[in-house]
């Protein structure tokens, strides 16, 4: 059984993230709200909101975690040609709001979008707060990649990420890497495996791992 969650319950009213089922695998609680504090106390456990239009917010705990150690990433040839020949411009927080939509736009392998008006609001409000922010990259005025997702502390988690051109979301996340001494960034939780992210360095580590590395954070 996983935990219910009313709307005026305390925002970090969570159960351990061990308590997650396996099947589905990661799966912790479920209902509440997205107001800034329950998400903030929700990253700061290692937990994030994910669900479907039509669903109450499902929260989750995946184990193994996918992170990404900036030094590990790994920047082809060919990306540098891109950056280099295309004029990628690299920018943070210059249309926050225009990311969300972007990522949440359907695409050809997935028409739905799970970035529903809520979590639209709900990241918009916590980047008015300072912590989300995308990272972005421009041609001009024309808005062609990015990624968002909520920093606290040397942490970023990783949410979602777009691309119109080819590259063009590589580019966004390796100027974010580029970068991270700079923002203090140690580490980029990337919630779940994919080919993608795999192909960039990202790896699995235990949740109770990611769970010592958060506290440490």
């Amino acid at each position: 059984m996983i935990t219910w969650l009313a709307p005026d319950d305390p925002p970090d009213r969570f159960p351990s993230p061990e308590r997650a089922l396996r099947e589905p695998a990661g799966l912790l609680a479920a209902g509440g709200d997205l107001r800034p504090e329950r998400l903030i106390a929700a990253y700061e456990r290692g937990i994030f909101p994910w669900y479907s239009p039509g669903q109450p917010v499902l929260w989750w705990s995946p184990d193994p975690r996918e992170v990404l150690w900036p030094q590990e990433f790994r920047r082809s040839r060919s990306l540098d040609r891109a950056i280099r020949s295309r004029g990628f411009e690299f920018h943070t927080d210059r249309d926050f709001a225009a990311v969300l939509r972007a990522c949440a736009a359907p695409r050809s392998r997935s028409p739905g979008t799970w970035i529903t008006p809520e979590m639209h609001a709900a990241y918009c409000a916590l980047a008015q707060r300072g912590m989300a922010h995308s990272y972005e990259i421009w041609r001009g005025d024309a808005l062609i990649g990015g990624l968002y997702g909520v920093r606290l502390r040397r942490v970023f988690f990783g949410e979602s990420m777009f691309s119109r051109e080819a590259d063009a979301s590589k580019a966004a996340l390796a100027g974010l890497v580029e970068r991270c001494a700079t923002f203090g960034i140690d580490l980029i939780d990337c919630q779940l495996a994919s080919a993608h992210l795999r192909s960039l360095g990202s790896r699995p580590i235990p949740r109770r791992e990611f769970l010592e590395l958060l506290q440490r954070a």
